[in-house]
């Protein structure tokens, strides 16, 4: 049974193509499958070998709406999608999307052919490192409400022109992804499964940003962590490790990635 999330469906010009194994991507917060801004529209090129399936979670982009949105929900929703694929497919996730791709991966490894992770919100799996702890210590320190309460535009103000990045035009489509991304469940309460993940026969790819442009409040609040999170990902789950330029590696630098994913497809293909 399909997943009920809308799905962008990205197909070969070439029908002999599309014999390939699928990939799937899972996007993080703020946005969709196939925004410009954050999500996956510069992965476009890499339809010319093989279908690829944009996964709008709930409550963003074309899906219905959710009251909550949930990273282990995402991941049932992603279970759901690789049942319909008979080859199974490539997972690939951004943010708490590589979060619940993570999760899925872990429940169906034998219908997964490889996993790539960018900047994976998986603050649990570097627990013990000292940037991380001081970023759990403080949430679970903090009330237990979400974030305060703002209208999402300003939320999104706040989010970005308030770092010291260039805000998105707040389209409804985008404050809508914005209202969503305030009501998620909070990624630091997730502890994924590593150990199927390393044991697991396909190959898997940890990506970041170097950060070394990125504003420094946002660096400092966001990137430090992240690149924690990612290290220990890799580390854990015995991935290949790359870092790129910027701060957003598939929108910034989509060249370097769409070549990296297309590396690790062949790999698994192999």
């Amino acid at each position: 049974m399909s997943p009920p999330v809308h799905v962008t469906t990205w197909r070969p010009m070439d029908p002999g193509r599309r014999a390939a194994t699928p990939a799937i991507f899972v996007h993080g917060v703020f946005t969709w499958g196939d925004d410009d801004a954050y999500g996956f529209a510069a992965q476009r090129p890499l339809a010319d070998e093989r279908t690829l399936l944009l996964v709008d979670r709930r409550g963003y982009g074309r899906s219905p709406d959710t009251d909550r949105s949930d990273f282990a929900t995402d991941a049932e929703d992603l279970v759901a999608l690789l049942d319909t694929c008979p080859d199974g497919a490539h997972l690939v996730g951004h943010s708490n999307g590589g979060l619940a791709a993570m999760l899925a991966a872990a429940r169906r490894p034998e219908a997964v052919r490889s996993l790539a992770l960018i900047q994976p919100s998986a603050l649990r799996a570097a627990s013990d490192h000292p940037t991380v702890r001081d970023v759990l210590a403080r949430v679970h320190a903090g009330p237990a409400a979400g974030p305060p309460d703002l209208d999402p535009a300003e939320f999104l103000r706040l989010s970005t022109e308030g770092m010291g990045m260039t805000m998105p035009a707040p389209t409804q489509q985008r404050l809508r992804a914005v209202s969503t991304s305030m009501r998620e469940r909070p990624v630091w309460e997730a502890d994924p499964p590593l150990e199927p993940l390393a044991a697991a026969p396909w190959p898997s790819l940890v990506v970041t940003g170097t950060w070394d442009d990125a504003p420094e409040e946002y660096r400092r609040y966001a990137g430090a962590p992240l690149l924690a999170c990612a290290d220990a990902v890799a580390d854990r789950i015995g991935a290949r490790r790359l870092r790129v330029p910027g701060y957003y590696p598939h929108t910034q630098h989509p060249a370097e990635v769409n070549a990296a994913l297309r590396s690790l497809w062949r790999d698994s293909a192999a």
